[in-house]
């Protein structure tokens, strides 16, 4: 195969201001509608007066990319597990979930999205929302969803293999207990506890609707809480010696006790409700009324989903996770 010939773009300097151009083009990296990448650019500029940005185009052959960039993304990715960072990235989360809780409660109860005897789709037995999340998994399956470590889903069972190019994720977790999936328990807690306070009782016929808001809420809650595989990992790390006596001792108490911080917790649950407040309020062009009028839902909701469900299951995780992570 021939190589292409590279090419050249000329700019005047004025025109741009180059640390955002150096940032945005060193390097950057396209994909075709192919399945190899095609290029990678450089940018070459001498600051002289009446001088050109050059850019030029490259062309090397796919093994470059695919057998020494996409690893090292993979080893960076690896390096940024932190405390701190795990943090942030829950903090991030706790507006997925808010605004999840805030799309959800705009329906009513529907309970004929939940009544197996409802649908009665041909070919499928139960409910519609079940139908809805089943087959949405099947699709996302197909585009390589749960091929990343951070998902899981509701139904693994009998999931199509993904059929798009897989990702070398980094192996950050530890295999044994990498696998771990509590969405069984998250999806009895989504319908029998949380649901009730969230949606008024009624029905608006939004029965299809009422599924996806549905769908969109349990997989950011699923998605926050087997974060926690991540959190014990980086535990784990910062202080193996005092994990691991407790680990080989099977004490299950003891490292539920080690992995707690009630001030953190109790932070999280203040700053979600606070959260749930400001996104929940209906804004007005008069600023007077704003946060007066009538809120979106009850932002005590998010604060007792937190405190009642999301931390305690996140910290069985964590326990579970710990528990196996000698194995």
């Amino acid at each position: 195969m021939a190589t292409p010939t590279p090419h050249f773009l000329l700019f005047p300097p004025q025109f741009f201001f180059l640390p955002i151009i150096a940032n945005l083009l060193i390097p950057c990296i396209a994909r075709p509608s192919s399945s190899s990448l095609s290029f990678v650019c450089y940018i070459k500029y001498k600051p002289q007066k009446g001088s050109l940005i050059t850019f030029q185009f490259q062309f090397p052959q796919p093994h470059f990319i695919s057998r020494t960039l996409i690893p090292r993304m993979a080893k960076a990715e690896e390096n940024v597990y932190t405390l701190a960072s795990l943090r942030e990235h829950l903090i991030r989360q706790e507006d997925t979930i808010i605004y999840g809780l805030i799309e959800r409660a705009k329906f009513p109860s529907n309970s004929n999205t939940y009544d197996d005897k409802y649908a009665q789709i041909p070919g499928f037995s139960g409910s519609l929302v079940e139908f809805v999340v089943k087959n949405a998994e099947d699709v996302q399956a197909k585009a390589g969803r749960y091929t990343n470590p951070k998902e899981h889903p509701f139904f693994p069972e009998n999931l199509p293999p993904s059929n798009v190019p897989s990702y070398p994720f980094s192996q950050f977790l530890h295999p044994g207990p990498a696998s771990i999936n509590i969405n069984k328990s998250i999806w009895k807690m989504y319908f029998q506890d949380l649901l009730p306070l969230l949606a008024t009782s009624g029905d608006d016929g939004n029965y299809a609707q009422t599924a996806a808001a549905d769908l969109s809420l349990l997989q950011a809650i699923s998605s926050r809480i087997h974060y926690g595989k991540f959190v014990a990992e980086v535990k784990f790390r910062d202080a193996p010696q005092d994990y691991e006596p407790l680990i080989r001792a099977k004490d299950r108490e003891g490292v539920m006790k080690l992995l707690t911080f009630t001030d953190v917790e109790e932070t999280v649950r203040k700053r979600v409700e606070k959260k749930a407040t400001v996104f929940g309020q209906e804004v007005s062009l008069d600023s007077d009324n704003d946060g007066n009028g009538k809120r979106k839902f009850d932002p005590t909701v998010a604060s007792r989903l937190y405190k009642n469900w999301m931390i305690p299951l996140t910290k069985e995780i964590e326990v579970e996770y710990l528990l196996r992570r000698l194995d």
